[in-house]
């Protein structure tokens, strides 16, 4: 038997390339938690709402038509009811309205007012402001490629997850 002077050899870690970025994922979402990323973006747009009220109003500006109260609590990856008190407080605001479903009289949509737009419009220009001067050193080539990748990676987990919960519904059946 021939003895190894280096030592026995740890198998090697397939994960390896994502163990160096978890620490990574950390300390950006730890950040812009710490920073108060989404309440400074909403003070500088002259907004008193919180995270959740904000998820609202973002979800309904983002789509490209009025949703349905599940719609926009799928979005956002939280319960119905959740959405529901968020968006009787943007409605007592003036921020948000309801609408008749076209294809369904016994439920109503939800879509933003012309305020709901203004403000939503004015905290994304302020978040992504902070995020372009965190970027302006940055080549062209290399925003390009960090917007395509974190699409893409957000997409992948997200469909992921969506197959996680269909696997424990189908196991619940």
């Amino acid at each position: 038997m021939t003895h190894d002077p280096a030592g026995p050899q740890a198998p090697e870690n397939p994960h390896a390339d994502l163990l160096a970025v978890l620490p990574r994922i950390t300390q950006l979402s730890a950040a812009i938690t710490k920073g108060r990323l989404t309440e400074r973006a909403a003070d500088a747009a002259g907004l008193a709402l919180d995270r959740p009220a904000m998820g609202v109003l973002l979800s309904l500006r983002t789509a490209d038509r009025a949703l349905r109260i599940g719609e926009i609590a799928d979005r956002m990856q939280v319960v119905g009811p959740h959405v529901t008190r968020q968006v009787q407080t943007l409605e007592k605001r003036g921020l948000v309205r309801r609408v008749a479903d076209p294809h369904d009289r016994r439920a109503s949509l939800i879509e933003p007012t012309g305020s709901g737009t203004e403000a939503a419009n004015r905290y994304v220009t302020s978040l992504l402001g902070w995020f372009a001067e965190a970027l302006a050193d940055w080549p062209r080539q290399d925003r390009d490629d960090l917007a395509r990748l974190l699409t893409r990676l957000a997409d992948d987990v997200t469909a992921r997850l969506a197959r996680f919960e269909t696997d424990e519904e189908t196991e619940a059946d």
